[in-house]
C-alpha cells in the first residue's frame, strides 16, 4: 500500500427530483477528478436525488437497492481509473425502509455503506435512522470510513472510527446555517488526528440555503484544498502516515486515553425530563441556575509563586470590576510551569490560603491551576474556592508526555454545584479528549472551566465565504472562525471557560476564551482575549427558563439527547483493543 495518495472533494448543486441530470452530472465531475488521479473521490450528501423531501411518498420514486442502478454507474467509472468513490443517495432495503446512505464504491463494485445514524430535523419524514455503526473499510489506498452530515456533530462517531483505525473520515453532508468549512469538521480531524474529506452541497432548495464550502482537512486541522461557492472538484495529497501517528498538538493522545474512566458514556442522561432526572431520589439536585458574569485571565505564571498569586489578586480585582461572579485562571498559575514539582503545596495549604482570601475579598468564585503535593505523590491540579472559603479540587486525568515525569493522573472526576449552575472541571490536555468533556455534560454540568496551557495551533481564521445566508449568519472574515475548545463548548451544550498561557516566546498561544453552549447561535455568545494579558468575560445564563421542561439549551442539551450509546462500546474497552 502506498502511504501518500490524491484525493479529490466534488461540490454540487443538486436538482430536487432530477435523478438522472444529478447522476450524469456527478459521473462528469467523478470522471474529471479520476482522469487528474485522484484515486479516492467525495461526493454530496444525497448528491443524485436532492435533500429535501417532504414525506416517504414524494422520495419514494427515487430510493434504490444498494448495489443498484446507480452504484452500477459509478463502479464502471471506478474500473475504468482504478479509484474510489463516495456518494451520497436514498436507500430502501428489504422491509421497504428508506435510508439516507453514503455508499463507498470501488474497482470491484460496492464496498461498504453508512446509514446516517443522526437524522436532521427534515429526515425523519421519510428516513429510518441508520443501523450501520461506525465501520472501517480496508482498500489499497486506505483505511476509510463514512459519515453524513449531523453524524459529525457527535464526538462518539468520529472517535470510534478513529478507534477502528479509520485514516480518512470521508462527511458528506448538505450542511448549513453557517459559513464553511464547518468547525466540527475541523475539530473532528484535529482530536482524531485524521484526515477528513469534506463534500458538502451548496445552493437553494425549498428555501433552505447550504454552504459549500467542501474541503480536505489534514490531521492538524489545517485545509490543504477548500471550495467556496459553486460547483467543482478540489485536490489534495494525503499521507496516510500522519494519520496513523495519531498525535494531536504533539502528543501521543490515543496511547493517553483513559477508557477505565470513560463507563458513563455509554449511558443517557438525557434521555429523561432532565429536571426530574438530576435529583431523583432527592440526591444531587440539580442548582436552580441563574444569570450571572463568568470571566477568563490570561497571562503567563513565573516560577515565583508570590509574583503569580499578586498577579492573581490584580486580575480577580479587574473581573469583579466588571461584575463577574467566577473567575478562572491558567493551568499551573499559582506555582508557574517551569519547575511545578519543586513548587508543589499541599490542599488546603499556602496557595488556598491566600486564594481563599481573594475570593472572600472580591466576593468572587475562583478556579486555579496549581502543583499539588499530597504526601509524596504529586499532583497537576486546579482547585474551586467560592467566597466563603469552600475549596474543590480536580486532579488531571490525562496527563503529556512531559507531565508524566513529575506527576501523577488523578482518577475521578470533580463536578460542583454552585449558585451558576453545575460546574466540572478539565485541565489543560484533559480537553484534547472529547471523552472528557462528554462525561461532564452527561453529568449535568452548565459550564465546564478549563485551566489551560495549551501550546500549539487549535484555532484558525476563515476569509468570508461568497455564499450568501439569512440574517444573522455572518459571511465575512473572522480571525477566530475555528476554535477549537469553542467546539468542546458547543457538542456538550455547556459553557466552556478555557483559560490559557499566554507566552508567545514558548508557544503558548493564549486565546482564552468563555464560549458559549450552541456553536449555531449568531452572533455568537462568547468573549475571547485575543492577545496579550487580560481578562474576558461573558454573561450566561444557566436558569431552567420554564418549570416543567428546561427550554434553556444549556439545561436541555439536545446534542447529548440525541447521542446513540447502544453502539459505544468500543470508547471503553481496554487500550489494547483500540489500535
Amino acid at each position: 500500500m502506498t502511504l501518500e495518495v490524491k484525493v479529490a472533494t466534488v461540490q454540487f448543486e443538486p436538482v430536487l427530483a432530477e435523478k438522472e441530470r444529478n447522476i450524469e452530472s456527478l459521473l462528469a465531475l467523478c470522471e474529471q477528478a479520476a482522469s487528474s488521479g485522484a484515486k479516492l473521490i467525495v461526493t454530496p450528501e444525497m448528491g443524485t436525488t436532492g435533500y429535501c423531501w417532504y414525506d416517504r411518498a414524494e422520495v419514494a420514486p427515487y430510493v434504490e437497492k444498494v448495489p443498484g442502478s446507480t452504484t452500477h454507474r459509478f463502479a464502471a467509472l471506478t474500473r475504468r481509473h482504478d479509484c474510489y468513490i463516495v456518494i451520497g443517495m436514498p436507500e430502501v432495503d428489504d422491509d421497504d425502509i428508506y435510508y439516507n446512505s453514503a455508499v463507498l464504491i470501488g474497482p470491484d463494485g460496492v464496498i461498504g455503506r453508512h446509514r446516517k445514524t443522526h437524522p436532521y430535523i427534515s429526515e425523519p419524514k421519510w428516513a429510518a435512522a441508520g443501523d450501520l455503526h461506525n465501520q472501517v473499510f480496508e482498500t489499497p489506498i486506505g483505511r476509510i470510513a463514512l459519515l453524513i452530515c449531523m453524524d459529525i456533530h457527535f464526538v462518539e462517531t468520529a472517535r470510534l472510527m478513529a478507534l477502528g483505525g479509520a485514516d480518512i473520515i470521508c462527511h458528506i453532508s448538505n450542511w448549513l446555517a453557517e459559513r464553511t468549512p464547518a468547525p466540527y469538521w475541523i475539530s473532528r480531524a484535529f482530536e482524531n488526528s485524521c484526515y477528513v474529506i469534506e463534500s458538502n452541497r451548496w445552493g437553494l432548495e425549498r428555501t433552505v440555503q447550504f454552504s459549500g464550502g467542501s474541503c480536505v482537512i489534514a490531521p492538524d486541522g489545517s485545509l490543504p484544498a477548500v471550495i467556496d461557492k459553486g460547483d467543482g472538484v478540489a485536490f489534495a495529497e494525503i499521507d496516510l502516515a500522519w494519520a496513523r501517528a495519531r498525535r494531536v498538538l504533539g502528543e501521543p493522545v490515543f496511547a493517553q486515553r483513559r477508557p477505565e474512566l470513560y463507563p458513563e458514556l455509554l449511558t443517557n442522561t438525557y434521555s429523561w425530563n432532565p429536571r426530574d432526572f438530576f435529583g431523583l431520589y432527592g440526591h444531587q439536585p440539580w442548582p436552580v441556575g441563574k444569570p450571572s458574569r463568568v470571566s477568563v485571565a490570561q497571562f503567563a505564571p513565573t516560577s515565583d509563586v508570590a509574583a503569580n498569586l499578586a498577579r492573581i489578586a490584580e486580575l480577580a480585582a479587574v473581573a469583579k470590576g466588571e461584575d463577574s461572579e467566577l473567575l478562572v485562571f491558567p493551568e499551573l498559575a499559582a506555582t508557574g510551569l517551569t519547575n511545578p514539582a519543586e513548587a508543589a503545596e499541599r490542599v488546603p495549604g499556602r496557595i488556598t490560603g491566600a486564594l481563599t482570601q481573594i475570593a472572600a475579598e472580591q466576593g468572587l468564585t475562583l478556579v486555579c491551576g496549581l502543583a499539588e503535593r499530597d504526601g509524596n505523590t504529586i499532583y497537576n491540579s486546579a482547585v474551586l474556592v467560592t467566597p466563603d472559603g469552600k475549596i474543590s479540587t480536580y486532579r488531571k486525568t490525562h496527563l503529556t508526555t512531559a507531565e508524566r515525569s513529575w506527576a501523577t493522573a488523578g482518577d475521578q472526576w470533580t463536578v460542583v454545584d454552585t449558585p451558576m449552575g453545575r460546574i466540572g472541571i478539565l485541565i489543560g490536555h484533559d480537553a484534547a479528549f472529547p471523552e472528557a468533556g462528554r462525561v461532564l455534560a452527561l453529568r449535568g454540568c452548565d459550564l465546564i472551566v478549563c485551566p489551560s496551557a495549551v501550546k500549539g495551533t487549535f484555532s484558525a481564521a476563515h476569509v468570508g465565504t461568497e455564499v450568501g445566508q439569512p440574517a444573522p449568519i455572518p459571511t465575512g472574515a473572522d480571525p477566530h472562525h475555528w476554535h477549537h475548545f469553542r467546539v468542546r463548548g458547543g457538542e456538550n451544550n455547556a459553557y466552556f471557560a478555557f483559560a490559557n498561557v499566554c507566552d508567545a516566546a514558548n508557544a503558548y498561544r493564549g486565546l482564552s476564551g468563555v464560549f458559549g453552549p450552541d456553536t449555531f447561535a449568531f452572533p455568537r455568545r462568547e468573549a475571547i482575549v485575543a492577545g496579550g494579558e487580560g481578562i474576558a468575560t461573558l454573561e450566561i445564563d444557566t436558569s431552567n427558563l420554564d418549570s416543567v421542561y428546561p427550554t434553556n439549551v444549556v439545561r436541555r442539551k439536545d446534542l447529548v439527547c440525541m447521542r446513540m450509546p447502544h453502539s459505544y462500546r468500543a470508547l471503553v474497552q481496554s487500550k489494547a483493543s483500540n489500535f
